[in-house]
């Protein structure tokens, strides 16, 4: 990666490179980042189209949503990130439940180019989050990755980041509830 990579968080005017970045199919399967801020069946409804009209939404209503990463001018990547209670069904998941009673931020899932993939852009992506995050007043930003057995894991399924990333990143396990889950933490 010799050019340059920069980060804009997802405003009006990053729009169009965010809708490149997900491409006509929404990232994975007519997402468009809205997995979590949906209950399940409202979500299985709105696939597609209308997750997309649900995300511009909350754009055009100016809520912090996520940070964009470019390559040169290429959108490369995603990190998903706003406070906790903006995600649904984070907020009734057992496995994620919350740890404590203190406000937090959520990294909620990353989607990055094919052609970016495996060369640490994640890890920059959560710096960055990070960084936007603290603009926004969050004091702690939390997130919930997947450790992988022998760090193989398929692409499609590491959509809420990888433990060693967000280790890299300078996140700290807390808590898990279940084995494979860990919660970790960053206190800006």
């Amino acid at each position: 990666m010799a050019q340059r990579i920069t980060f804009l968080p997802l405003t009006n005017e990053s729009w169009p490179s965010f809708e490149k970045l997900f491409g006509p199919k929404g990232a994975c399967a007519g997402c468009w980042c809205m997995t979590w801020r949906l209950q399940k069946a409202e979500y299985e409804k709105m696939k597609g189209d209308g997750n997309k009209k649900a995300i511009r939404k909350l754009v055009k209503k100016n809520e912090p949503i996520g940070v964009l990463a470019f390559y040169g001018e290429e959108p490369a990547g995603w990190c998903a990130v706003a406070p906790r209670e903006k995600y649904v069904r984070l907020e009734n998941s057992r496995v994620l439940r919350p740890i404590d009673d203190r406000q937090v931020w959520s990294v909620s899932c990353f989607f990055i180019a094919k052609a970016f993939r495996r060369k640490g852009l994640s890890v920059k992506l959560l710096k960055a989050s990070l960084a936007f995050s603290k603009k926004q007043g969050a004091k702690i930003v939390e997130a919930y990755p997947v450790e992988p057995k022998d760090n193989k894991m398929p692409d499609v399924f590491a959509w809420t980041g990888i433990l060693s990333s967000f280790i890299r990143a300078g996140f700290e396990e807390e808590k898990r509830h279940s084995p494979a889950r860990p919660i970790v933490r960053y206190y800006l």
